[in-house]
């Protein structure tokens, strides 16, 4: 079987919620049968249905965004395009307020995982909402990771660096898929696909070269890859920049990375130092809850003593007024009986 009919059962399963996917996943891998044409390709997507790996945590809340807000994702992966065209523009200035404007919209996206997360049944933590992030920062870098959390399954977090292409390996429950990203909602084309098709970079320095005259390498061979200076040679019509602009362009986009690092940065002290201190502060709750306890049980169990020996003093006192009132009734009817006999 293809990987189409994959694709359309593995689609529905990982916009469940996360408890979900399991049981479902089962229930689908029974459903194959209507599908396969032959008995053999019924236990095979069967299989493969089986096999699909339930995401990680962070993966299934960017899932949510690709399954209930695309929007989201269609403006990471275009605020990526609009980056990446001023990187190769050299504009440093329209280069800082992307950035600006990317910091603004990952927040805004984070916030909204962290509520269709809670909509769906599961809460995710600081750490998760870091790991989405740092995911949706990749999407920016890189087209191919772009079309993976748009594809909605998802399975792991990504990191970019900002040099090298993210690393796609296993990221997405059925490799290909996010190239059919569902029509019209704005996906990535298959040229910017998960790695084992090549990047849209990779691809653009890998075209079959031309001539200055067009139509093909010399002699009718077979175009072959070349480096991409050496295909440039002598044929270039617009200046490329220099080395030195290139340098500052990249220092200029190195400086925008630091910062951001250093706002995340920042902002995970911040998170730690507060962290820090509500663990002390519960931490000195605690050990004062614990010392009254052991106050408390200390006075019960005190106060348990007392109440045996007044119950058992109660006892005694009870049976010695019981016989009291029993003498004095015999002593009562003694006088009445030597009143009531005459004296010799």
């Amino acid at each position: 079987m293809g990987s189409r009919e994959l694709a359309g059962i593995a689609g529905p399963l990982y916009a469940l919620p996360y408890g979900e996917f399991v049981a479902a996943r089962t229930a689908a891998a029974k459903e194959v049968s209507s599908v396969g044409v032959t008995a053999a390709e019924q236990r095979a997507l069967a299989a493969e249905v089986r096999a699909l790996p339930k995401p990680s945590v962070a993966a299934w809340a960017v899932n949510m965004l690709a399954a209930h807000s695309p929007e989201i994702l269609r403006e990471v992966a275009g605020l990526g395009t609009s980056m990446q065209a001023a990187q190769d523009a050299l504009d440093a200035a329209d280069l800082r307020r992307l950035a600006q404007q990317r910091r603004q919209l990952l927040a805004s996206a984070v916030r909204a995982a962290h509520a269709l997360a809670a909509q769906h049944g599961r809460a995710i933590s600081a750490a998760v909402a870091t790991e989405v992030e740092q995911t949706l920062r990749a999407a920016t870098a890189d087209p191919g990771a772009a079309a993976a959390v748009q594809s909605g399954c998802l399975l792991r977090g990504l990191s970019a660096d900002g040099v090298d292409v993210v690393d796609l390996t296993g990221a997405v429950a059925v490799p290909g898929s996010h190239a059919a990203a569902a029509p019209g909602t704005g996906a990535v084309p298959a040229t910017a696909g998960v790695r084992g098709t090549q990047p849209a970079s990779a691809a653009r320095g890998t075209e079959p070269h031309r001539t200055a005259q067009g139509g093909g390498t010399a002699g009718g061979k077979p175009p072959t890859e070349q480096p991409r200076l050496r295909a440039v040679g002598t044929a270039r019509v617009t200046p490329t920049p220099s080395a030195v602009e290139r340098a500052r362009a990249g220092l200029e986009a190195a400086e925008v990375a630091a910062a951001e690092a250093d706002e995340e940065a920042g902002r995970a002290a911040a998170e730690l130092a507060e962290a820090t201190a509500e663990t002390t502060l519960l931490a000195d709750e605690v050990r004062e809850l614990r010392r009254r306890l052991d106050t408390a049980e200390a006075g019960l169990k005190t106060a348990r003593k007392r109440h045996e020996l007044a119950a058992a003093l109660a006892q005694q006192t009870a049976r010695a007024a019981d016989r009291q009132r029993r003498k004095e009734v015999l002593a009562r009817e003694r006088v009445l009986r030597l009143g009531n006999t005459p004296e010799e």
